[in-house]
């Protein structure tokens, strides 16, 4: 946010009306705040993006961060996910997850918890995932996010 604002770039992508789609931070980056040095974001979708607790959870460790590959579930009927399988997987890196907001989400993943993975507010998009290094599930995405 500093490096956006510095660059006076928050409001031009505040008001952005193109498709627009933000990977990884950039999906962060679009919620209202980040628990990440409690940073105030572009606040275009509502919620708080939360950091990862290491645990041992369901007989399992939960490593931060998240790095590999994990499924994406619960995909809502969007164009972006347009011919993706229900529990696609896609390559994962990320420290902190947004939360699951109804009005928003576009598919979930469990990582210890569920969170959302995608989400959409008007004409912004965002994955947690990163598309452009999940093989050609990914590239099906971009392909589908291009054509909006």
């Amino acid at each position: 946010m500093a490096e956006l604002k510095k660059r006076n770039l928050v409001e031009t992508i505040r008001n952005v009306k193109a498709p627009f789609l933000g990977i990884c931070l950039g999906m962060q980056l679009l919620f209202e705040v980040s628990e990440e040095d409690d940073t105030q974001c572009l606040n275009i979708i509502k919620g708080t993006v939360k950091k990862f607790i290491s645990n041992n959870k369901y007989d399992e460790i939960i490593k931060v961060p998240q790095m590999g590959w994990n499924t994406v579930s619960e995909i809502n009927d969007d164009l972006i996910f347009k011919n993706i399988p229900i529990n696609s997987y896609f390559y994962f890196v990320n420290s902190y997850y947004a939360p699951i907001t109804k009005e928003v989400v576009l598919g979930v993943t469990d990582y210890g918890e569920k969170f959302a993975s995608a989400v959409k507010k008007d004409n912004f998009y965002g994955v947690q995932f990163h598309p452009e290094k999940s093989g050609k599930i990914g590239e099906k995405l971009l392909n589908n996010f291009v054509k909006l």
